[in-house]
């Protein structure tokens, strides 16, 4: 757990670091104020999230997901995003989890820390990484990495749409459908 949050710590300066020895990266490329509605399929689930910029290089998010089965996957923390070019940032998060799954997890809680990259491939078109790890409840056996790939089509400066691949996550692995309300 310790060697977590150093890690995390560190992560979040150097990202700050790398920032601000950057002359031209005082800004990020993307909107970290947004509104998130999801639906994941096999196994079926549906979600939303909020992001609200705190900083110009840091933002709150809160998360919640559940099969609407008396289960749920609710997350809270704060993030970092920093321009590594004019075209990319790089992203982490660290996050307080409660996960009730109805099987491996019951209203148990843990953290969850994760580094991704964001990068536009156009002027329309976002394509993104994240790997993490999170922990459980303190057992051994509850902890893994897992991983994140995603496509976003930005139809306005205000909404897109976007396609997920989790795996390895707390439903299993997952494709994901999502609509972004940027605000």
């Amino acid at each position: 757990m310790r060697k977590s949050l150093i890690l995390s710590g560190l992560l979040l300066v150097s990202g700050s670091t790398f920032a601000a020895s950057n002359g031209s990266a005082n800004m990020s490329n993307f909107n970290y104020d947004y509104i998130d509605a999801r639906i994941g399929l096999s196994p079926m689930t549906f979600g939303a999230a909020v992001s609200k910029s705190i900083h110009p290089n840091a933002h709150a998010i809160f998360s919640l997901d559940s099969e609407f089965d008396s289960d749920y996957d609710l997350s809270a923390g704060l993030g970092f995003h920093a321009p590594v070019s004019n075209w990319t940032d790089i992203t982490g998060e660290m996050l307080f989890k409660l996960v009730d799954d109805r099987g491996k997890f019951d209203d148990d809680t843990g953290m969850e820390v994760n580094l991704g990259v964001r990068q536009w491939l156009g002027p329309q078109f976002e394509l993104g990484g994240q790997v993490g790890y999170y922990k459980i409840n303190n057992h051994d056996d509850t902890d893994e990495v897992y991983g994140l790939i995603s496509g976003r089509f930005h139809a306005t400066e205000l909404f897109s749409i976007g396609l997920e691949g989790k795996l390895n996550y707390i439903y299993g692995d997952q494709v994901m459908v999502t609509a972004r309300f940027n605000y």
